[in-house]
C-alpha cells in the first residue's frame, strides 16, 4: 500500500506509458505490480516484461493470457477481445491494490 500522493505520482507515469504504447498499437496484456520497477533515487517508473504484448490494428484478440487478479471479465470469459480495453482494465487493478493493499475482486469456487 502505497500514499495518495505517491500512487498519484506513479499511476500518472504508468498510464502515460500505457498511452504511449496505444498510440504505437502495442497492448502490454499484462500489467501487474510485479511489471513495474521504480528507479532508485529518480522516482521514476518503467512498465517492463513485454512477454504478452502484441501489436494490434482492429483485430479482436484471443489468447487467454496474463496474471487472474488482473484480467478484465473478457478474458476470464474466454471471448474475444480488444486489446486496449484490457490495458485500462489492468490500470484500474493495479491503481485499487496500491492504494488498498487488497484486489478489488475476490472469487469464489465451487
Amino acid at each position: 500500500m502505497v500514499r495518495e500522493v505517491t500512487a498519484r505520482r506513479m499511476f500518472k507515469q504508468l498510464v502515460e506509458a500505457v498511452e504511449y504504447l496505444h498510440q504505437q498499437n502495442v497492448v502490454h496484456r499484462d500489467i501487474k505490480l510485479d511489471n513495474i520497477l521504480i528507479e532508485e533515487g529518480s522516482r521514476a517508473i518503467k512498465l517492463i516484461d513485454f512477454g504478452f504484448s502484441v501489436i494490434v490494428s482492429s483485430q479482436m484478440l484471443k489468447v487467454f493470457c496474463g496474471t487472474p487478479s488482473y484480467m478484465s471479465p473478457e478474458i476470464v470469459r474466454k471471448k474475444d477481445y480488444d486489446g486496449k480495453p484490457v490495458d485500462m482494465w489492468a490500470l484500474g487493478v493495479l491503481l485499487y491494490v496500491m492504494l488498498t493493499g487488497t484486489f478489488p475482486f475476490r472469487g469464489v469456487s465451487e
